[in-house]
């Protein structure tokens, strides 16, 4: 099982001795107001600024703004409270863990990492390089081979071509349901996701990468009325370059399902956020070929998986 981590860095942490790498604290974006409770500080309240990440302008608090010891005063919170209002029973126990903590839980528990490098052209801008450290801590811990359970996955493309020459690790490829990577958008490269995933493209990815990661929009897509419509030859045309082919993100609600999968009354308040028919959706997956499946499920996405193997 491989465990998902994304990768942000906070300022002032690379002024520590040149002999120990970075510290990396772990967290999916890196305006951190809506994962952590950063709002209800009011010693941080004049840290909310507004920044132009990956061409967006975005207003909030910035993990780059802070230093290690003053994000561990943070304690996470839900994403989501309206649709998983259950969870926000555990808002404010969780500190923000650092990358070796994680890997350090990953492999007392047998299981890989999956990060995320995230917005590396916007942290090479303001000179906090997130792949020099990230190397370092999997070099650290013995996970540095190309046998190692580590993935290291990116939606741009410059930083994976520079990554493969620096490590053997496993490298994917993301590819989002629109839009392009913002390294080629920033150097004026009309190529765009959909681009990349033509033949031409995948032969591309493939000089550098070991797999794609990719919307499940990209293998079925769905119409108007959020119907599954005929897969698109994607699994077999990456295959064909030797390209492992993961897809994100499964999600059990069903306003998070395909329309197929959905179950229940839809007049019903409730209905947005009950659990659908998460394993049709998966086995649906499988069977086409994925190799591999992100879910916020992941206990049914492997008992799914290890089902359908034992009938093979």
């Amino acid at each position: 099982m491989i465990l998902s981590v994304t990768l942000l860095l906070g300022r002032n942490l690379c002024s520590l001795r040149p002999v120990r790498p970075p510290s990396v604290c772990v967290r999916h974006e890196n305006e951190i107001s809506g994962t952590t409770d950063v709002a209800g500080h009011p010693e941080f309240a004049g840290r909310r600024t507004t920044k132009t990440i990956d061409g967006v302008q975005v207003t909030g608090w910035f993990t780059e703004d802070f230093t290690l010891d003053e994000l561990r005063t943070l304690r996470a919170k839900e994403r989501v409270p309206d649709l998983r209002p259950d969870n926000t029973a555990f808002d404010g126990l969780a500190q923000i863990p650092t990358f070796e903590e994680v890997v350090q839980l990953a492999q007392k528990y047998g299981v890989g990492v999956y990060p995320e490098t995230k917005h590396p052209t916007y942290f090479d801008s303001i000179g906090l390089s997130l792949e020099e450290p990230l190397l370092a801590t999997l070099k650290k811990y013995g996970w540095d081979g190309s046998r190692s359970p580590v993935f290291i996955q990116s939606f741009e493309t410059g930083n994976l071509k520079e990554l493969r020459s620096a490590t053997r690790v496993r490298l994917i490829q993301l590819i989002n349901a629109t839009g392009a990577p913002y390294d080629l958008v920033a150097a004026g490269d009309p190529r765009t996701y959909t681009d990349l995933v033509t033949p031409e493209g995948l032969r591309e990815i493939s000089r550098y990468a070991d797999g794609l990661g990719v919307a499940t929009t990209r293998i079925v897509p769905a119409g108007p009325d959020g119907r599954l419509q005929q897969p698109t030859t994607l699994i077999r045309d990456a295959h064909r370059r030797g390209l492992a082919v993961h897809t994100w993100t499964v999600r059990p609600e069903n306003s998070q399902l395909p329309a197929d999968y959905r179950l229940g009354n839809p007049a019903s308040p409730a209905y947005p956020r009950a659990t659908g028919d998460v394993m049709g959706w998966l086995e649906r997956l499988f069977s086409l070929g994925v190799d591999g499946v992100f879910s916020d499920d992941p206990g049914i996405a492997r008992a799914t998986r290890d089902r359908l193997l034992t009938q093979d």
